[in-house]
C-alpha cells in the first residue's frame, strides 16, 4: 500500500495493462490493499486531515520530504520505507511524523494512535473485493501484496478471498522492490509472467512489469475490470 498517491509522479503506463494483448498465459491475480480494495487512498486520506484538523497540504509536503518528489525516486533509507519493512515501530513513526506535522491553527498533532486514526478513513470496497472472489472462483490463483504500515488489516473472509498473503512488514520487503513481486509469485507456485498485479501507484506497477509480471494501474472500477478480463479470459463484472 502507498500513502502518497497525491505527490507521486503517476504517468500513464504504454499499452494499457503493460501493453499485454495474450490472456491464455495468466493465472494469477495479485492485488493490492488501499486504494484498490478500499476507496482511494486521496479522499481517505484528506478525510482524516479533515477529521483531525491536519493541515494536509503540510503532510504532502512532509512526505516529498521523506520521499522524494516522486514516489519512483526516493531515497533508500527514511521512515515510510523502514516502517512498510517493518524496521520501524509503529510508536517512533507516529512521533517522527507527529513531529513534522501541524493543524490548520498550528497546534502540535498527538502522536499516540496516529496511524489508527489515518487507517480508520479507509473504508471497504466491495466491487473490487467481489472481482477477487469471481477470479478465484473461476480458478484464477488470488493473492494480496500490501506495503503495510504497521496497520491491522480487516481479514474476515481472507481465507476464501486469497491463496497467499504478503505485507510488507511481515517478510521485510517492500513495493517496488523486484523481490517482493517474485515471493508473492512463488507463493502462488507461479511464473511471474503467470501473474498479473493491479495497484493504484504505477511506480509499483512498473515494477512488476519490470520482473515480468503484467500490471494493470488501477484508476476505476470498471477500467480495471475490462482490463482484467481482457489479461485472464474470464468475466469478473457483477451480473
Amino acid at each position: 500500500m502507498g500513502w502518497v498517491t497525491s505527490i507521486a509522479e503517476d504517468r500513464p503506463l504504454p499499452g494499457g495493462a503493460s501493453g499485454a494483448t495474450e490472456p491464455t498465459s495468466v493465472k494469477g491475480l495479485v492485488v493490492d490493499w488501499g486504494g484498490v480494495l478500499t476507496t482511494g487512498l486521496r479522499e481517505s486520506l484528506a478525510a482524516w486531515a479533515e477529521a483531525d484538523g491536519i493541515d494536509y497540504v503540510h503532510y504532502e509536503q512532509v512526505m516529498r520530504d521523506w520521499l522524494g518528489d516522486s514516489y519512483g525516486q526516493q531515497a533508500r533509507v527514511n521512515p515510510v520505507s523502514a516502517l512498510e519493512r517493518g524496521e520501524m515501530q509503529v510508536p517512533h513513526f507516529e512521533e517522527e511524523l507527529a513531529r513534522r506535522l501541524r493543524t490548520r491553527d498550528g497546534l502540535a498533532v498527538p502522536a499516540e494512535g496516529l496511524l489508527r486514526r489515518m487507517f480508520e478513513r479507509f473504508e471497504h470496497a466491495p466491487d473490487m473485493n467481489a472481482v477477487v472472489r469471481r477470479a478465484r472462483r473461476t480458478g484464477i490463483r488470488t493473492a494480496l501484496l500490501s506495503n503495510s504500515w504497521g496497520n491491522s488489516y480487516p481479514r474476515d473472509g481472507w481465507d476464501e478471498m486469497f491463496d497467499a498473503v504478503v505485507i510488507s512488514g511481515e517478510v521485510g520487503m517492500r513495493k517496488p522492490e523486484p523481490g517482493i513481486y517474485l515471493h508473492v509469485a512463488q507463493l502462488l507456485r507461479l511464473d511471474p509472467a503467470e501473474c498479473v498485479f493491479v495497484d493504484d501507484l504505477s511506480i509499483n506497477v512498473r515494477a512488476a512489469v519490470e520482473v515480468g509480471m503484467v500490471g494493470v494501474h488501477h484508476t476505476s472500477y470498471d477500467c480495471t475490470v475490462a482490463e482484467l478480463e481482457a489479461v485472464l479470459g474470464v468475466t469478473l463484472s457483477a451480473d
